[in-house]
């Protein structure tokens, strides 16, 4: 299965133990947003968009160890990893890895939500709650993953933002570059 570039530098964010004394306001601003960052992204662009990489039920093998050591040991993950656009243009690749035993009752949309971003309906969900965001960086471009809860169940969403996204525009602001 080919990976996308994006998705290979979203595997390689190195993330940091406190806040990077490297970020600017303007960048923490959107690395520890709470909300949606499809309703952030909507709000700098006419269209937000999904592209979808991959979608398919996956093992262990397929976690790296820290994201095994954040979610509950089964046998089976549903993996879904993305490309958020924001008028056509990517600003974010995302992987959510959700445990089968969240996918039951409502949370069983997780598996159907095709190209509407995971934002979309995750924060239409009154019993949704974040234990953390862990931010992190790779090359010069930042990240972040949250374990999120729905209905007490947990599922890991690590995103990167892109060299397109307007995180970048706004922290140049910031720096007078």
């Amino acid at each position: 299965m080919m990976s996308h570039p994006a998705l290979a530098q979203l595997y390689g964010l190195h993330y940091f133990d406190s806040l990077p004394a490297t970020a600017s306001p303007a960048t923490l601003d959107w690395l520890l947003l709470e909300d949606s960052m499809t309703k952030r992204f909507e709000t700098r662009c006419r269209k937000v968009s999904v592209v979808i990489l991959r979608e398919a039920f996956v093992g262990q093998p397929e976690m790296t160890d820290d994201e095994s050591a954040l979610l509950p040991g089964e046998p089976r993950y549903w993996l879904r990893e993305i490309l958020l656009c924001g008028d056509g243009v990517p600003w974010l690749a995302g992987r959510t890895l959700v445990p089968e035993s969240t996918l039951n009752g409502p949370e069983l949309a997780l598996k159907q939500l095709g190209e509407t971003p995971l934002g979309r309906y995750l924060f239409t969900s009154s019993t949704l709650t974040r234990d953390f965001i862990q931010t992190g960086q790779n090359e010069g471009l930042w990240g972040r993953r949250s374990r999120l809860r729905l209905s007490g169940k947990p599922l890991l969403l690590t995103e990167l933002f892109l060299p397109a996204a307007p995180v970048y525009e706004e922290e140049e602001k910031w720096s007078g570059v």
